[in-house]
């Protein structure tokens, strides 16, 4: 293949932008840098036609905004394979960036398409091989994309992304309209183009209720992880790094544990490394100390819990939903995802009208599993009274 054209020029984005919006179907794809970042970005965008891959460079300081046209554009069809990361991310960064609210028309999710027809392996790299016969470099799934220069078999990796997934679509929307599943199909698609921006890497105080084993710590120890919860996200702002890279949740709730007073009792502590010692140890002596003369922080109410009825009708529900997958052949998350059980168990609706208030449930869904939720919830109440 020849070399993916790399845009790094406004010139060259008017080009693509032009090209893309005269095809009928585009592949597109993102790479980000979480792994490597406090706060993660969209580091390449990657665009291929039938005839030429391109890879659009974010970092490049270019204004990206012109693409909202594309992505807006119903006459263009937009086709991702795992489209909700990408879509979310984009959201985000155009809007944190250019001022853009990105929307997304005509997409077609080329992994949801495969669990649809049932296939048996929907990650990439798996559909690339049984498909195409390609294999993906392995090697270049954690790489760090917010680097410059990039590798040239870095680049080569990036393009395989999308270079298949135009006639991968065509393949898959074949066999979608032969089973007569491309109205399902598409309903999905549209909802995960409605998908909200990803949300920014935030900071609050009480966030430290959201480590696990918090909840296990005497109020003291709690005031000390507070401390250190705190720290360690200044740190990790500082340093631009994502926070475990700058000391692990666990090694957070050990430090809270032990409260080590010393350098000689930090070496000592299961968990904590040397050159954490070496690079934080002051910081996390000092942390530790804000949180030994603090006052114990109040423990925050419980969440809401389900009543007894709606833990019968989720059972219930996913019982059914269970035995539906398994006649076509599907994951169950096919039939109706987990969220939209729950709303239907709370909701506990009794009409095919009332059935359309639930999100989740699109005129494809509530036409073919509606009278069989209504019936489940039925008998679920029968049986609790």
């Amino acid at each position: 293949m020849p070399p993916p054209t790399v845009v790094t020029s406004a010139s060259r984005l008017a080009a693509l932008l032009e090209t893309l919006l005269d095809e009928p179907a585009v592949a597109v794809d993102t790479e980000s840098n979480s792994l490597y970042a406090y706060q993660e970005q969209v580091c390449l965008i990657q665009i291929s036609t039938p005839d030429a891959d391109y890879i659009v460079d974010p970092l490049s300081g270019l204004d990206l905004s012109p693409l909202a046209r594309f992505f807006a554009d119903p006459r263009v069809q937009k086709v991702f394979h795992a489209a909700e990361y990408d879509v979310m991310c984009l959201k985000r960064d155009f809007e944190r960036m250019y001022g853009v609210r990105l929307r997304f028309a005509n997409l077609f999710d080329t992994m949801w398409a495969a669990r649809i027809l049932g296939w048996s392996n929907v990650g990439l790299g798996s559909v690339l091989q049984d498909t195409f016969g390609v294999q993906v470099n392995k090697r270049y799934q954690r790489y760090d994309w917010g680097q410059r220069p990039l590798e040239p078999d870095a680049l080569a990796y990036a393009r395989l992304d999308t270079h298949y997934l135009l006639p991968l679509r065509y393949l898959q929307a074949d066999a979608l309209t032969q089973c007569g599943h491309l109205e399902e199909a598409r309903e999905i698609f549209d909802q995960v183009a409605a998908y909200d921006p990803m949300p920014h890497n935030t900071f609050t105080p009480t966030d430290f209720w959201g480590v696990k084993g918090t909840h296990d710590l005497a109020g003291r120890e709690q005031a000390v992880l507070r401390e250190l919860y705190a720290w360690r996200d200044q740190e990790a702002r500082r340093q631009d790094r994502p926070l475990f890279k700058v000391l692990h949740d666990r090694t957070l709730v050990a430090l809270a544990q032990a409260c080590p007073r010393t350098r000689e009792e930090l070496v000592s502590l299961d968990g904590l490394k040397s050159h954490h010692v070496r690079r934080y140890g002051k910081h996390i002596l000092q942390a530790i100390e804000r949180g030994m003369r603090a006052r114990p922080p109040e423990i925050p109410p419980p969440p809401p819990r389900h009543s007894g009825a709606e833990v019968e009708r989720f059972q219930a529900l996913r019982v059914w939903r269970k035995q539906a997958a398994a006649r076509r052949g599907v994951n169950s998350s096919v039939i109706v995802g987990k969220s939209t059980l729950w709303a239907l168990a709370k909701q506990n609706p009794a009409t095919p009208k009332e059935l359309e208030s639930i999100e989740g449930l699109g005129p494809w869904k509530r036409r073919k599993y509606g009278e069989a939720i209504l019936k489940v919830l039925r008998d679920a109440g029968e049986v609790g009274t």
